[in-house]
């Protein structure tokens, strides 16, 4: 799939999913403790006290077949995926959860933060990534440039 190619006509399913699956992690996710909201000081988060936390056991897939497929195709979802940041809701799969992943994860909600809303960030980030790949993508060699131990 060329992901360049069918992302305007992708955009608006995956900004919907993108905040369907915010809201669910705003609604049942769990606040960051004292350290967590420290690791989001950290690395710039402006609003900490926002972010909401859901340990889940992968995380979830768009059922839409052509998002879904982009989605793996691009690296951002699939298997060796152990976080996904929407907004102020960041989702973890369990066992995943060290300083290092929080850290990443935390500096994408300050991307968020800076950009505005997950409808003004992933048009910006799904771009980068169909345009340079995943890893070269400029907001996730932002996030692991802020990444950290304890």
């Amino acid at each position: 799939m060329n992901l360049l190619a069918v992302l305007p006509q992708l955009l608006p399913s995956a900004i919907a999913w993108a905040q369907a699956q915010a809201n669910d992690v705003a609604t049942v996710g769990l606040a960051l403790n004292e350290s967590g909201l420290a690791v989001a000081r950290r690395v710039g988060v402006q609003y900490p006290e926002k972010i909401r936390i859901k340990l889940v056991e992968q995380l979830p897939m768009p059922e839409e077949p052509m998002l879904k497929q982009a989605a793996i195709e691009s690296g951002l979802l699939g298997p060796h995926m152990a976080g996904l940041t929407l907004g102020y809701s960041v989702l973890i799969c369990r066992g995943q959860d060290t300083v290092r992943l929080l850290s990443h994860e935390c500096r994408h909600v300050y991307q968020y933060e800076t950009v505005g809303s997950i409808a003004a960030f992933l048009p910006v980030y799904l771009q980068q990534i169909a345009t340079v790949g995943y890893d070269n993508a400029q907001f996730e060699i932002d996030a692991r440039a802020h990444e950290f131990s304890a």
